[in-house]
């Protein structure tokens, strides 16, 4: 089993696809975007929804490029319930580079809750916030998460976090969404949030920054322009969910809103 996050690559080429997996392919300007939908349980992804969209390299990509933005929202649009609040989960480590997208994209975020912050007709109520990780706050994920879902109650999770791909070629060139909740490859990951545990629609965003070297079970491969791919694309990610979340308002108007 190749280690992967990207629903597509184990399923959008193979020859034979398992039962109860669907998948279908379109290009629409300089994007190409990859549906897969597993309707059944015991395959290697968990049931749900993914949506794959393969860009030029995220490195060259920011919060301007507003085809992508747009085209990324539309898809994860799709996926969030149309109302309510949204509280975005910046997963990772930011102090190690390629597990730092989460907690970059956070600081992106259009942030529209808090005390001070009254109700604006039009507005959806959205909060971020990068909980770290348990090496540094002795707690869990699970718990962290579990925690602010209970104080925040929104009506969707949107957890973004680094992806592992299986193919180099895509590293930091592809976007995933996905409805199935955060279920990291990994093996032995604590990563893993979705809503059977926590009791809401839980969505995963992520760009894949890594992937395991076939030399050696203790070795990752990074993209060489590391350092652009998580700053460019928490920009982009960032910009992505904005929009997504508050179609009302331009890209324009959400980069300047959110800093």
């Amino acid at each position: 089993m190749r280690l992967t996050d990207m629903a597509d690559e184990l399923y959008a080429a193979a020859a034979d696809l398992p039962g109860g997996v669907r998948t279908a392919t379109a290009r629409r300007g300089g994007v190409t975007v990859t549906r897969v939908e597993i309707a059944r349980e015991g395959l290697e992804k968990p049931r749900g929804r993914y949506v794959t969209l393969e860009v030029p390299s995220v490195s060259v990509l920011d919060e301007r490029d507003a085809e992508v933005i747009e085209q990324a929202a539309e898809e994860l649009r799709a996926l969030v319930p149309p109302e309510g609040p949204v509280l975005v989960l910046g997963v990772g480590n930011r102090r190690v580079t390629a597990d730092a997208l989460g907690p970059r994209t956070t600081q992106k975020i259009f942030v529209t809750m808090g005390a001070g912050r009254p109700p604006v007709q039009g507005i959806r109520p959205v909060a971020a916030v990068a909980p770290g990780v348990s090496a540094s706050t002795g707690l869990s994920l699970q718990q962290l998460a579990g925690a602010l879902v209970r104080e925040v109650r929104p009506t969707a999770l949107i957890c973004v976090d680094s992806l592992c791909s299986s193919e180099p070629q895509r590293l930091g060139r592809t976007l995933q969404f996905s409805d199935a909740g955060l279920c990291p490859a990994q093996p032995g990951s604590t990563r893993h949030l979705n809503a059977a545990r926590l009791g809401l629609p839980v969505i995963a965003a992520g760009i894949p920054t890594l992937m395991a070297a076939r030399e050696g079970k203790d070795l990752v491969v990074t993209p060489r322009e590391l350092d652009s791919v998580i700053a460019h694309g928490a920009a982009l990610l960032g910009a992505a969910i904005n929009r997504a979340l508050q179609p009302r308002l331009s890209i324009a108007q959400l980069c300047w809103l959110a800093g």
